[in-house]
């Protein structure tokens, strides 16, 4: 007697299974997502990153995030690691209460320490490093793969 509401139960299990399945979206309908965003964020980023001023990565933050976040599963992890390299920097810079853009590391400013210096330069060096290097050669070399475009012009 027991057995019917125990294959009722199954059975709206499975029936919510397959529809939380259908909620989900393809590999093929992630990557147009995210080729799609990253064509509408190409011009913006390019334009943050040729500026070369030294706020320009901290500048690029939102349009890191945006397209980390529409990234597909295969690049995702590479995302992560340039988002947390450039927020690295931003969080040491904002702890130590220094303006980005006049920042010198030559001659900060009195009221920095030496602890807060030697985060703020850690935080820099881990935007040349060798793994961060390779995440940002990774994600453009995705662009260029999947959506036939450079994430930089």
């Amino acid at each position: 007697m027991t057995r019917p509401p125990v294959r009722g139960a199954a059975l709206v299990l499975a029936g919510c299974l397959v529809l939380a399945g259908c909620g989900e979206p393809s590999a093929e309908e992630v990557r147009t997502d995210y080729c799609a965003t990253v064509k509408e964020n190409q011009r913006a980023l390019s334009d943050r990153l040729a500026d070369r001023s030294p706020t320009a990565l901290l500048d690029a933050q939102p349009i890191f995030r945006n397209l980390s976040a529409a990234a597909p599963g295969d690049i995702a992890d590479d995302w992560q690691v340039v988002l947390e390299a450039v927020e690295g920097l931003d969080e040491a810079l904002a702890e130590a209460g220094v303006d980005p853009a006049t920042y010198d590391p030559e001659t900060p400013p009195a009221d920095v320490t030496r602890e807060q210096r030697v985060a703020i330069e850690r935080a820099a060096a881990e935007l040349l490093n060798p793994q961060t290097q390779d995440a940002v050669a990774a994600v453009d070399q995705q662009a260029r793969d999947v959506c036939q475009t450079p994430l930089f012009q």
